[in-house]
């Protein structure tokens, strides 16, 4: 006979054992609606970012310019198209939307990974949210402050001296950057995916500290890819935090496993 719990009451416990009974089609309507949730979301940053972001377009070129006149070059950067200018305007601000929309976007994923979820853990929203938002906005930093003038200066430094000089085209220089920096805003993600995949029972640190060389591997794949330099040393600055990331989400797989555990123990001292 199972002896209720204090702390929950039937209802509640009859909601846990329901969480996840979602046919296939109804995951689909879910999927859907959740989609055109966070679609209607960007579409909404973006109209704000197009507005504002032409304040932001020295601070997306100060990198550049820093890195031309350190090597002695004029610190201009040049748009070859009469809509060169106007096109970095819309551009940036609505890579700028999708950031200011990504909060809820990032709502909408949880509301469709909820309901496979039992009630303790879907109460994890806000956690979930903050933490990907801050780790996203820590791989954004990272790749301004520390890679970028890294990169920059060895691109730029490689030809100094030379007859050859730089003409800086904006809209090529703004999709170096957007690589850059959306790649390990997304990289900087690791724990959070972790966290998803151990809440699910897909990964256990064991497994984790099992296959660490490859992910190693993995890792430095990506450095080389995401890296558009060849020298060893912003390849190892690129790897440094995206091995660190990983033993993060090692430890933070732990404590979801543990805590899981600690719940099915709990729950089978009950009966």
């Amino acid at each position: 006979m199972t002896i209720l719990s204090p702390e929950r009451t039937p209802e509640q416990i009859a909601e846990e054992e329901a969480g996840g009974r979602m046919s296939f089609f109804e995951h689909l309507v879910e999927l859907r609606k959740r989609i055109v949730n966070s679609l209607i979301g960007i579409g909404i940053g973006a109209a704000i970012g197009i507005l504002v972001s032409k304040r932001f377009i020295n601070f997306i070129t100060e990198p550049m310019q820093k890195a031309l006149i350190a090597n002695h070059l004029e610190g201009n950067l040049y748009y070859t198209h009469p809509a060169g200018y106007v096109s970095l305007w819309i551009n940036l601000g609505i890579y700028m939307g999708v950031a200011m929309a990504m909060p809820w976007v990032l709502y909408q994923i949880w509301k469709f990974v909820a309901p496979g979820l039992y009630q303790h853990e879907r109460g994890a929203a806000a956690s979930f949210i903050i933490s990907s938002m801050f780790l996203f906005l820590c791989g954004i930093s990272f790749g301004y402050f520390i890679m970028l003038p890294q990169i920059l200066n060895f691109l730029v430094g490689f030809a100094s001296g030379g007859p050859i000089k730089p003409l800086i085209d904006i809209d090529q220089y703004f999709s170096l950057i957007l690589m850059i920096l959306l790649g390990l805003g997304v990289i900087f993600e690791l724990p959070v995916l972790i966290f998803i995949l151990s809440v699910f029972g897909i990964v256990t640190p064991k497994f984790l500290l099992k296959n660490f060389r490859y992910a190693m591997l993995i890792i430095t794949v990506s450095a080389a890819i995401l890296t558009p330099t060849p020298d060893a040393q912003t390849m190892l600055i690129f790897m440094v935090p995206m091995v660190g990331l990983y033993f993060i989400g090692v430890i933070v797989s732990y404590v979801v496993v543990r805590r899981k555990r600690a719940r099915a123990l709990a729950g089978g001292g009950a009966n």
